[in-house]
């Protein structure tokens, strides 16, 4: 990104004014975020019972966290978008993209298990089924 300072360059000669002062600005890289233009991209991990069910989960913004609503039946790398949320950019600011990265526990309680062992019985359910709708 280049910045250009009307007038902030080197002093004129011969009662030339100023020249301009150009800044060249690049951005680090940060651990949560993303930036493309003016929009962020960040991802967040949910639970299983959160993207089936729904959810209200807290998000990271440049401005801190706030609260965003997961539909109830999101998927994994689902992209949810926060308008206002992203990168400054003259007097307005970009979106912040939020993808949804479903984490499934690497372990189990005994309750946990018979839960899941009851919900796989009872559900009909087949992810590797090409018919089903999105």
């Amino acid at each position: 990104m280049k910045i250009r300072l009307s007038g902030q360059g080197k002093v004129g000669v011969n009662g030339v004014p100023n020249g301009d002062l150009f800044l060249k600005v690049k951005l680090e890289k940060h651990p949560l975020f993303k930036v493309d233009g003016k929009n962020i991209n960040t991802t967040v991990d949910v639970a299983p019972w959160e993207a089936a069910l729904g959810a209200k989960i807290e998000v990271p913004t440049l401005d801190g966290m706030v609260t965003m609503t997961v539909p109830a039946g999101a998927q994994g790398g689902q992209k949810m978008r926060l308008k206002g949320k992203g990168f400054p950019h003259k007097n307005t600011r970009g979106d912040l993209y939020v993808h949804l990265n479903l984490v499934v526990p690497s372990q189990l309680s005994d309750a946990e298990r018979k839960l899941f062992e009851k919900l796989a019985k009872t559900s009909h359910f087949n992810p590797r089924n090409e018919s089903r709708s999105e």
